[in-house]
């Protein structure tokens, strides 16, 4: 399959579109579109991984650099040590989420975030017209230093200030508190468990032997975590955690075996930051910024605590954006990602861990006990292929509906009322456009699913 291109980097099948040679030239378009100064590398352990890691290493070396590299690491990490170091950029060897036949790289500049519209203009501009340029003599100085960030990444944590940790460790020690874990055999294969042991759990290790070899598919969504639901019941855990092959996206089952739903995954992010003192401080402001699919929960748990909800774009960096220009005490995204700036601006799915285990050990209640206590909703997804271009049938959709309460920053987002919404937006990579759609009941999310359906078949 060709490369597929977009604001986070680039991915595809092995032995068609990732190509050493295109690997190679993006690579160096990257180095030339950054400063000079050192660039960290990891990868979420894929068996490609190894053989794309040294290519890109070389490269980076061919263009007179040095490199921090990490191994196989989460993608929240490499984005962490870029942050927090002088580094001047980051790249991660990962296809997230896809099959084990994908990889990919994402790129990050020197804060640790994915490159903006404008940074990646002009990389991608430098690839495409070959306007490249390697170092005359790159083995005369530039170096690779690999570097053991597991324990930086849970110090960021533990050490940070803005937990408890004496107390949360006492009361998961005191309740013999089990957690199952299944990695895939990637990249969070040694980070999350370690954490929880820090934390005070017992830790079940499902699949975590960190080869990078997926015993199902990876995607944590719950028709993936069958075996997890399953050792959950059978160890009599109080907790099920997946993520996803680079570690940025966290999902739960709760102790009965049953996945809470990865939109209840910032739900409790945000419950957690807003009851807790020591993140909401005068450095932020009482704003959460998520993206425009998210789930509406975070709106209704945020009026307890007096907070407003900002929404952006979908993407990672669309929603760090957002949260850095109006100082956002938490963000994320409804697939299980949880951006908590304390720490660093990237999903991670051990700050999300964190949060869930402080707000457990606070209000002394179980998993599923607290999946109750967030307000119901019911969301539904839905595509639909179309032959026209995404773009022009959203502007359509746009004209028709401009008298309504409508957001246009990625596609449209209809606020039918306070509890329904719509958002459609068109696929970047395939003929297609999404529809989400979230409601009070079932019945009336499907509703308004049929009917906005049947208004896309219209301009078919």
């Amino acid at each position: 399959m060709p490369i597929i291109r977009s604001i986070s980097g680039i991915r595809a099948t092995l032995n068609d579109g990732l190509r050493p040679d295109i690997l190679t030239k993006y690579v160096a378009a990257y180095c030339n579109s950054i400063p000079k100064g050192d660039i960290i590398v990891g990868r979420d352990g894929r068996p490609s991984g190894k053989w794309i890691a040294d290519l890109v290493c070389s490269t980076i070396i061919a263009c007179g650099r040095n490199v921090k590299y990490l191994d196989i690491c989460p993608t929240p990490t490499v984005q962490l040590l870029t942050e927090k170091s002088s580094a001047v950029g980051g790249i991660s060897i990962t296809a997230s989420h896809n099959p084990e036949l994908w990889n990919g790289l994402k790129f990050l500049n020197s804060q640790g975030v994915f490159l903006n519209k404008e940074e990646n203009e002009k990389f991608w501009l430098l690839f495409e017209t070959n306007d490249i340029e390697y170092s005359s003599n790159p083995n005369n100085s530039s170096t690779i230093e690999k570097l053991d960030s597991v324990q930086v990444h849970i110090d960021s944590i533990i050490n940070s200030g803005f937990f408890d940790i004496t107390t949360i460790k006492s009361y998961f020690q005191s309740k013999n508190f089990k957690v199952v874990v299944d990695a895939v055999n990637a990249s969070g294969s040694l980070f999350v468990p370690k954490l929880l042991k820090e934390l005070g759990c017992e830790v079940i290790e499902l699949f975590t032997d960190n080869s990078g070899v997926f015993p199902h598919t990876p995607e944590p969504i719950t028709e993936n975590l069958v075996q997890l639901s399953q050792s959950v019941i059978e160890n009599k855990a109080d907790l099920g955690i997946a993520v996803d092959p680079d570690a940025d996206r966290l999902v739960l089952i709760d102790e009965k075996g049953l996945p809470i739903g990865e939109e209840k995954t910032i739900a409790i992010a945000v419950k957690s930051v807003l009851e807790n003192n020591r993140l909401v401080n005068k450095d932020y402001s009482k704003v959460i910024t998520v993206n425009l699919s998210t789930s509406a929960m975070v709106e209704k748990i945020a009026i307890h605590y007096d907070a407003q909800v900002e929404r952006s774009a979908v993407g990672e960096i669309n929603v760090v954006n957002k949260m850095k220009s109006n100082r956002s005490v938490i963000g994320g995204e409804g697939s299980g990602g949880v951006i908590l700036p304390h720490i660093h601006y990237g999903r991670d799915s051990l700050v999300g861990i964190a949060l869930l285990l402080d707000i457990i050990s606070k209000s002394e209640v179980s998993v599923s006990e607290l999946s109750q206590s967030l307000p119901e909703v019911f969301m539904l997804k839905g595509k639909v292929e179309v032959n026209d271009n995404p773009a022009s049938i959203i502007n359509k959709l746009i004209e028709k509906y401009k008298d309504m309460n409508i957001d246009t920053e990625d596609g449209i987002r209809i606020l039918i009322n306070p509890n329904d919404w719509v958002h459609i937006r068109g696929s970047n990579t395939e003929p297609i456009v999404r529809i989400i759609t979230e409601s009070n009941t079932l019945n009336r999310s499907k509703e308004i699913f049929d009917e906005y359906e049947s208004i896309l078949q219209e301009y078919l």
